[in-house]
């Protein structure tokens, strides 16, 4: 393991269980409500969260992680690459930023990059890999963070959505367009915007429809057959129909599905897809 370099990165980006031959950190987000809190971490429960958000009618919010949080993920390492979700979202990112001046202050001859991802899910465990790949490749400090700020230009996220009622309460969508979401089968896909929030593009009706829409989507945003990873909310069999579709027009497409955990659950709900892809 490189004991002079680690990665760092909120629980947005489901990658709480990644495996890796550098030094790795995920940094929990929480999941609010009026009665319970759930803290994303390997212990939550994901299934008991859903269940429970998913019959809850009481108001529910997230909360970032602290600056202590950052300051004890950052630990001793010398060269700590930041990954956090959206600010649009979130105040990860600007948590990260002042826990970066407070080990700087302390540590003046190491050095912190953070990186507002503008994005959340599977599209940060792209800047996350290719910082691992930068990392074990010997790349130095400064051109790991100018490589990774490049790289996100190539990266894009698209979601598609069975229900918006989590988001609704948190005010990150418009209720009526939330009221749509599993009305008669309509499904809501769109995709992280320039600027880092989540912009409603369709309404397709039924999960088919949804499912290649969502293609639709990634082939519009760039995409030409690079690395893919489908994080999926209890829809496995609605991620591989995602990825069939992909690899039937891209053989050699790299794909991968997996999870979404505590803080993308809370937004993706019961359904739910995220796609991260490079373009």
């Amino acid at each position: 393991m490189n004991t002079n370099f680690k990665i760092v990165a909120d629980s947005s980006a489901d990658a709480i269980f990644y495996n890796s031959d550098i030094n790795f950190q995920s940094v929990p987000l929480k999941i609010i409500t009026d009665t319970k809190e759930f803290t994303d971490t390997k212990e939550l429960n994901v299934k008991t969260m859903v269940d429970f958000l998913g019959s809850y009618r009481g108001k529910s919010s997230t909360a970032c992680p602290s600056v202590a949080d950052y300051l004890d993920a950052f630990g001793d390492a010398e060269n700590i690459i930041c990954v956090a979700i959206t600010a649009t979202l979130s105040g990860s990112y600007n948590a990260a930023c002042i826990a970066k001046d407070e080990y700087l202050e302390k540590h003046p001859n190491r050095r912190v990059h953070i990186i507002n991802s503008l994005s959340a899910g599977p599209e940060l465990k792209l800047i996350i890999e290719k910082a691992e790949e930068l990392i074990k490749n010997g790349t130095d400090f400064d051109t790991i963070c100018k490589t990774l700020d490049e790289y996100m230009s190539h990266t894009g996220l698209v979601f598609s959505l069975e229900c918006l009622n989590n988001l609704a309460r948190n005010g990150r969508c418009n209720p009526i367009v939330a009221k749509a979401a599993g009305l008669l089968g309509i499904r809501i896909v769109g995709k992280a915007s320039d600027i880092g929030d989540l912009q409603p593009l369709d309404k397709p009706r039924g999960a088919d429809r949804a499912y290649n829409k969502l293609f639709d989507r990634m082939l519009s945003e760039g995409y030409k057959g690079g690395k893919v990873i489908i994080d999926h909310c209890f829809n496995k069999d609605g991620a591989d129909t995602l990825k069939n579709l992909i690899v039937k027009k891209f053989p050699k497409a790299d794909v991968i599905v997996d999870i979404t955990y505590g803080l993308c659950s809370f937004y993706a709900e019961n359904g739910g897809m995220l796609v991260g892809f490079e373009k």
